[in-house]
């Protein structure tokens, strides 16, 4: 799958998963940005303009449903997609994460071709809206 270009941000506190979308990002083209938590991806996501970003729900100092929400309180970035990530898959967390504007929800650990499957999906109607 060519990926090419775009800008994908990655915001987990976990190492593995960061490294692991990284790899798989970047082998399929994208452009990866990686943030630990909530209050480093806002400090670098209106420099990076991301295509899609993938976050963690559980991380510390400001969870994924909270900085989902400021995400989207910003009208330059309201339109961008945020896919949320979990190792629980649960309706509770589902129903919260769309209350917080997500777009998906994806359960850890996630294979290459769901992520990348994903970040397809997301970018091609995000450029078709």
């Amino acid at each position: 799958m060519d990926l090419t270009g775009l800008r994908v941000m990655v915001i987990d506190d976990s190492n593995t998963i960061r490294r692991s979308a990284e790899i798989f990002l970047g082998q399929a083209g994208c452009d990866v940005v990686l943030a630990e938590d909530g209050f480093d991806a806002l400090a670098k996501i209106a420099d990076h303009q991301p295509d899609v970003i993938f976050m963690d729900i559980m991380m510390p100092r400001l969870d994924g449903y909270q900085t989902c929400a400021l995400i989207k309180r910003n009208a330059r970035l309201a339109a961008t997609p945020v896919v949320m990530l979990s190792s629980k898959d649960g309706l509770f967390d589902r129903a919260r994460g769309r209350m917080a504007g997500s777009s998906e929800y994806l359960t850890k650990p996630f294979t290459k071709d769901s992520l990348l499957k994903t970040v397809a999906e997301h970018a091609l109607r995000a450029k078709t809206d």
